[in-house]
């Protein structure tokens, strides 16, 4: 066994403050997110791992890529048939985290998902490239196969049959989920392992609770 205990990282890029926090967690994700993306040099500043309880009754975490935020939530798409959707729809209550390890911070999103309008699917759907529309359509995601080949046919048979069309319809099977927070926590690193952490939760009368938490 690989004995890890002497893997130790000092955190001091930034801080995290009462004073400097507004009073809707979007907004801070917001100013934290465009920071990441201006200055953090990761890749894929919008991709979050996102936690659902399965049909199985344990929990499972996977990578997606975040596709929009406003002030209503967060929005990812899948197909509703995967694992996942199934996981989603059967218990919409789920968590998103995001890690940012050049900057050194982490949000957690724990919040309540539901399905987006058909219209705003189908304007995501078709503004994807053809090839991630095809794909989309191919895959029947989380089932068994038999081997690569067999998708590679599928796309074959599935190009030849909207070849020359100027429209690929999205499935019903595909589309997005809204997630509406209920509670966001920001997480920045900090010397001898005090980090901030400043936790947003969503009261009964809808306004947001701000406090710290001890590290």
């Amino acid at each position: 066994m690989k004995d890890l205990g002497s893997y130790r990282k000092s955190y001091e890029k930034s801080e995290l403050l009462e004073t400097n926090i507004p009073e809707d967690p979007i907004n801070l994700f917001n100013r934290w997110f465009h920071e990441v993306e201006d200055f953090g040099g990761v890749d894929e500043v919008n991709a979050m791992t996102v936690s659902t309880i399965g049909l199985d009754g344990f929990p499972k975490s996977r990578v997606v890529l975040l596709k929009k935020f406003n002030e209503e939530g967060f929005i990812f798409y899948t197909n509703y048939n995967s694992e996942k959707g199934k996981a989603i729809l059967n218990n919409p209550n789920i968590c998103l985290s995001f890690f940012w390890h050049s900057m050194e911070r982490q949000i957690i999103i724990k919040g309540i998902a539901e399905k987006t309008p058909e219209n705003i699917s189908d304007n995501y759907f078709a503004s994807r490239p053809v090839g991630s529309q095809l794909g989309a359509i191919v895959s029947n995601q989380s089932e068994v196969i038999p081997d690569r080949r067999y998708l590679e046919d599928k796309l074959k048979k599935l190009e030849n049959d909207f070849e020359g069309e100027n429209e690929i319809p999205r499935p019903n099977f595909w589309g997005g989920f809204l997630i509406k927070p209920i509670e966001v926590e920001f997480w920045q690193g900090r010397p001898n392992r005090l980090h901030d952490r400043i936790r947003y939760k969503l009261s009964e009368n809808t306004c947001w609770n701000v406090d710290r938490l001890s590290p």
